[in-house]
């Protein structure tokens, strides 16, 4: 791993800033199998599925760039390297209740939710994700949030001292919301870009917990792996993070695959939450 002076933040400004909405398939716990697989050197770092940013946080890097379909999610990031002080500001009036909850929650129900500040449903995607059953963020097949309300001790949803640290990071990072496929359009010799795509199922009866509303299917990784095999002729260099199946050591087959261990902590069944194996594969 290098430097943040070669890669990331200036020595003499060091951030300590940690991903502000939780993700299904989140990275925190797997950060240090990350780390150590990161090149030691490269230009830009991009990321193209950045749901909670766990890698992005931890590396801090100078050149970057950052994308996801979810819009609301994009928006929430645009908003937080933007108006970090009008974030908390909002955040700070909302109270941690049941009827509060559903009422934010029913917003995205009704004509009016379009019309709402990009601050407002900044506000309102981590408040509900701070506040919601188990951190899962999940949508209808209407794209509606529909994760009941969450018990817990005193949750944080004003982080007023993280929000602020990331925003400085953001105000570095170049914010897309494309198809993966026409982020990475750019991308050149030296670039590294982390791929942390959601997984293909498990089996043809796996949960398919969606942050979309149209998913992400055997399609798509087909065309992840192809995208990869592309990028790998160009000298860029990426590292893929993708379930244990047949399909996924399939799609990289002649590429450089290992297992890791996982804990599956965000599931709607408790049962279905435990060890898992997961997959990296990497070009270099």
């Amino acid at each position: 791993m290098t430097s943040n002076a070669a890669n990331g933040l200036p020595d003499n400004e060091e951030l300590t800033c940690k991903p502000f909405v939780k993700w299904a398939g989140g990275k925190g716990q797997l950060l240090h199998e990350l780390i150590r697989r990161i090149p030691s050197k490269y230009n830009r770092y991009l990321e193209p599925f950045i749901g909670g940013g766990a890698l992005y946080f931890a590396l801090k890097p100078t050149l970057s760039s950052i994308n996801d379909l979810n819009g609301e999610l994009i928006s929430c990031y645009q908003i937080v390297r933007d108006a970090p002080d009008e974030l908390i500001k909002e955040l700070s009036g909302y109270p941690y209740e049941s009827e509060f909850y559903y009422r934010i929650r029913a917003l995205d129900r009704s004509p009016e939710f379009m019309q709402l500040s990009p601050l407002k449903r900044a506000a309102r995607l981590i408040y509900l994700n701070k506040t919601c059953f188990n951190g899962l963020f999940r949508v209808n097949s209407k794209g509606q949030f529909n994760v009941p309300f969450g018990k817990y001790s005193n949750p944080t949803i004003a982080d007023s001292e993280n929000i602020r640290a990331c925003s400085k990071l953001l105000k570095r990072t170049i914010i897309q919301s494309r198809p993966f496929d026409e982020f990475i359009e750019g991308a050149s010799n030296g670039d590294f870009i982390y791929f942390d795509p959601p997984y293909a199922p498990v089996s043809a009866t796996s949960d398919f917990t969606s942050y979309l509303a149209d998913g992400f299917g055997e399609t798509e990784q087909e065309l992840l792996a192809v995208v990869c095999l592309k990028l790998n002729q160009l000298g860029v260099k990426w590292l893929v993070s993708n379930s244990n199946t047949s399909l996924t050591r399939e799609l990289y087959r002649g590429f450089r695959i290992e297992e890791v261990s996982a804990t599956r902590a965000i599931n709607s069944k408790a049962s279905k939450r435990g060890p898992i194996t997961e997959l990296m594969i990497r070009n270099y």
